[in-house]
């Protein structure tokens, strides 16, 4: 793969061989986005784990202190007088079966978060060939399968992110933007890795956290110590 010469520059300030102190990662990784719009600030946590086995998933979610820096649009799938309190709360489209069509068969997506009242989940399952590929299932360990929906949209309006293991045993997640003082990136990712750590399963044997990587949208990777965590 070609990089260009912002690219090419930026990498240069990143010693490969280097594992960073998560302060000096996240100053090095600010440095690096040179890109002309507000690049996301990434963690990658490369784990032990073996998520074929259920009891060695890895699953949640965490209010970042100072949010994504992202507009969020969250979709709810509520009846009842559930559905005036997700508009009160903020929730940017309600609605219930008349929304499957309109998902399945015309493709629309324009939201990055769904929650769903338990009693709608039947509902929401019919979407799961569409929903689950981009992981935008409603899961209760995300909180995103509750009653208490105001709860859950302010929560993820504030900034909470989900975290999950992928194919390959490695979650990545957004901790901020490059426009972000340090200050406000250092706290996101110490709330980040303070639920990965706890979220740390009983029934892994071995290494748990095996490499952090702190990247920009378009910057080079720079690897963090895993030491202290």
């Amino acid at each position: 793969m070609k990089h260009g010469k912002k690219y090419v520059e930026a990498a240069k300030l990143v010693d490969r061989a280097t594992l960073y102190e998560p302060n000096e990662a996240i100053a090095l990784v600010k440095k690096t986005a040179v890109a002309k719009f507000d690049e996301t600030i990434e963690v990658h946590i490369r784990t032990g784990c073996d998520g074929r086995h259920a009891e060695q998933q890895i699953r949640g979610a965490v209010v970042l202190p100072n949010g994504t820096g992202k507009t969020v649009k969250v979709l709810v799938f509520a009846k009842g007088d559930k559905v005036s309190e997700a508009e009160a709360a903020g929730a940017d489209y309600v609605g219930g079966d008349e929304l499957i069509p309109k998902i399945q068969n015309d493709g629309w997506l324009d939201f990055d978060v769904v929650v769903a009242t338990p009693d709608m989940m039947g509902v929401v399952g019919r979407l799961g060939k569409v929903l689950g590929p981009k992981g935008l299932m409603p899961n209760p360990k995300a909180g995103t399968v509750t009653m208490d929906v105001a709860k859950a949209i302010a929560d993820i309006k504030a900034g909470k992110i989900e975290y999950r293991l992928d194919k390959t045993n490695i979650v990545h997640v957004p901790v901020g933007k490059a426009s972000f003082t340090e200050e406000a990136l250092q706290e996101n990712f110490n709330a980040l890795m303070d639920a990965i750590v706890k979220a740390k399963p009983s029934a892994l044997k071995g290494q748990y956290l095996r490499s952090i990587t702190l990247t920009s949208t378009m910057g080079p990777g720079v690897k963090v110590s895993v030491a202290k965590f």
